[in-house]
């Protein structure tokens, strides 16, 4: 069997099973700023802070009181 005719198909299952895993969130604060991320953020840690990485790639790290909504993208 040629590699051409089972490798291609086999790396495009891949890529679509792997590109339905993230779950794009919005994060809206209480003064209204909303970020944008690829994932479900990080639960409130210890110290009571969300921490997660918004589509630029910047992390971010937010009181969990300043938080207002963390919802799936529409």
């Amino acid at each position: 069997m040629n590699i051409r005719t089972f490798g291609l198909p086999m790396a495009m299952a891949a890529f679509l099973a792997l590109s339905g895993c993230s779950t794009p969130t919005v994060v809206t604060l209480q003064n209204g700023t909303q970020y944008l991320t690829e994932d479900m953020p990080k639960t409130k840690t210890k110290d009571g802070f969300f921490e997660f990485e918004d589509i630029s790639g910047a992390k971010v790290k937010v009181r969990a009181d300043e938080v207002s909504t963390i919802r799936k993208e529409d």
